[in-house]
């Protein structure tokens, strides 16, 4: 590696020399002045990869110098060093973006820490992350392996998603690797677990169940009603937990985290169903029975989230709620967001508001569809990445900033996650047979038993039945049906994909988020 070139201004600069000679006997290559003007003379005629700039120098003044440095060579970065403590220099200087700020007299070692944060910290974070991690790793291999219940399984989730975040910080391809591996791993475990205690659970037929998409509004959001708060519940469709910890960091500007949990969706992992069982607080079946003219079956026409606003009307009313002022509202669009946000301050006077943002699972579909967002969001860091952008530039970070100046409570949750297919799983099926590549439902279905879930008797888990011989069938981890007929083609259109409706960490252990104003 070449030599760091350090170019150092300073009025006293023959006073620095013990440090000019230290930095050269560490390795650096360092140029002196002791003015602004000459600084920037020297800058026009070659590069320097960082300067230290004194505060208070005759002539041009080191924030001046500052300024023009900004303005002209905005990527060097610049560490003011000044005897001025005062607050307004301070402020002006870091306002200006500086690498660091040091106050005089400086040592010698403080100038090669500096150094050090500047130009290795990347490299020094990124080793400790790794070694880290290879510590980690064997506990939580051990772990996967030890019969866990579902706080255990929320535990190791959040430890992947933690790792999956800190090393793609590192850029550390091999240990991404390592790390996707062991998250296959337990992927195959959970998957093994939620299928022997899924119908159990459904059924009630044991006391320590995860909470599930129907049960979550009455156990964790009907405690949270504050007399004098009102409360937003922000639905962010297909939103999963890596999702949310990766834009947490932007919430938490005017937001502090009260609740950070993972609860279950109901199968299948789909807005038709789990989004539903939400709203009525009721499991499919039971809606159709108790509501049959708000539940659609998947061979109706029609969009089957229509009537969302009406199955939380009555769940309300089951709660003991009815009385209170409340409102639901869809955003679907950039239109709709827009309109959104000129009623928000008419909302505030409600005690609930429910929002649904369709946002994360039109991106999702667009990433199925459309070319250019398949290559903006080609692996699940860079679909992280789209995400984070998205929320950061949008509507509902807006909605999301007006309530913290209103110091309102806010949750934030979703229907389902997504996970990135890879393996295409044969499935034979009459014409009547869903379009979902996670689930399928139908009668006559020809599949490997091997494969994939099936629900021979869809009454046993409270699924709606179509018809008499009716079953569903679930994808596993990260595998996708497809139909024998043009096989070669849908297996390469859909690989890599995110998709719902199945059975993987992803998709079902999803985002229960409350927050409090800071």
């Amino acid at each position: 590696m070449d030599k760091i070139k350090i170019l150092w201004a300073d009025d006293e600069i023959d006073l620095l020399k013990p440090h000019i000679i230290f930095l050269n006997e560490k390795g650096f290559h360092v140029d002196i002045t002791n003015s602004g003007d000459e600084a920037l003379n020297m800058l026009k005629k070659e590069y320097f990869d960082i300067i230290f700039l004194d505060e208070n120098m005759p002539g041009l003044s080191g924030l001046d110098t500052l300024n023009f440095i900004k303005n002209n060579h905005p990527g060097i970065p610049v560490v003011m060093i000044t005897k001025n403590e005062t607050e307004h220099v301070m402020e002006e200087a870091i306002g200006s973006n500086i690498a660091d700020y040091l106050i005089k007299p400086v040592k010698p070692n403080q100038i090669l820490l500096c150094l050090k944060k500047i130009f290795e910290n990347k490299e020094l974070i990124s080793k400790k992350t790794i070694s880290d991690y290879q510590q980690e790793f064997k506990n939580i291999g051990m772990a996967i392996n030890e019969g866990l219940d579902f706080k255990g399984w929320s535990d190791i989730y959040k430890k992947i998603v933690f790792w999956e975040l800190e090393l793609e910080r590192s850029k550390d391809e091999s240990m991404e690797e390592v790390l996707n591996l062991q998250k296959q791993e337990a992927n195959h475990t959970f998957c093994k677990y939620f299928e022997a205690h899924y119908p159990d659970w459904i059924n009630g037929k044991t006391e320590k169940k995860p909470v599930f998409s129907h049960t979550l509004f009455k156990e964790k959001i009907n405690p949270l009603f504050n007399d004098n708060t009102p409360l937003f519940i922000i639905v962010i469709d297909n939103f999963r937990y890596d999702q949310w910890k990766a834009v947490q960091p932007i919430i938490e500007n005017k937001y502090r985290v009260e609740k950070d949990e993972l609860f279950l969706s109901i199968l299948p992992s789909a807005t038709h169903y789990s989004r539903n069982a939400f709203f009525a607080g009721l499991l499919p079946s039971e809606i159709e029975k108790k509501y049959p003219q708000l539940w659609l079956n998947e061979d109706d026409e029609g969009s089957k989230n229509i009537y969302e606003e009406s199955l939380l009307a009555e769940q309300l009313k089951r709660l003991g709620k009815e009385d209170i002022k409340w409102k639901y509202s869809k955003i679907l669009g950039l239109d709709a967001a827009k309109r959104y946000m000129d009623t928000l301050p008419n909302l505030l006077s409600n005690k609930l508001n429910v929002l649904v943002y369709n946002f994360v699972d039109m991106l999702s579909h667009a990433r199925t569809e459309m070319e250019i967002i398949r290559e903006l969001a080609s692996d699940e860091k860079a679909y992280r990445s789209l995400t984070v952008s998205w929320f950061e530039h949008s509507l509902l970070m807006e909605v999301i900033n007006f309530l913290a100046e209103n110091k309102v409570n806010i949750v934030i949750t979703t229907d389902h996650g997504s996970v990135q297919v890879k393996n295409p799983v044969r499935v034979v099926g009459e014409r009547s047979t869903n379009s979902n590549l996670r689930y399928k439902i139908g009668k006559s279905l020809q599949y490997n038993k091997k494969e994939i879930y099936e629900i021979k008797n869809p009454q046993d888990v409270y699924l709606p039945k179509a018809n008499v011989s009716s079953s569903y069938i679930f994808c596993r981890e990260n595998d996708f049906f497809v139909y024998p007929n043009n096989q070669n083609h849908f297996s390469n259109y859909y690989k890599d994909t995110f998709q719902h409706g199945g059975i993987s960490i992803e998709e079902l252990m999803i985002p229960f988020i409350f927050l409090k104003a800071k």
